[in-house]
């Protein structure tokens, strides 16, 4: 299955509808920085979102620090942002 990649007009729409997220790497990604009360509720947000990650095959890009989760959403399939990523960051979101 070919996963195509969003014009920019369709990623800003996208994007428009999602809360905090914002555009990175020069609109081919889209990135949001999550914080938690700690380390553990930080780790268990990830490990939710790793479960829906694999079940979609669509992996995130993140980082973590103490209660900071960092999620940068990009399809190298289609060398940017698709469908996809709006898909898995409403799903985050919906955590």
């Amino acid at each position: 299955m070919t996963v195509e990649k969003l014009t920019p007009s369709e990623a800003e729409a996208g994007l428009s509808e999602l809360d905090g997220w914002d555009f990175a790497r020069d609109g081919d990604a889209m990135r949001k920085v999550f914080k938690f009360a700690d380390f553990s509720e930080a780790w268990g947000f990830m490990n939710r979102v790793a479960l829906i990650a694999e079940k979609s095959d669509h992996h995130p890009e993140w980082f973590n620090v103490y209660n900071k989760v960092d999620i940068t959403l990009t399809t190298h399939d289609a060398g940017g942002l698709s469908q996809r990523d709006l898909d898995m960051a409403r799903v985050i979101e919906a955590l």
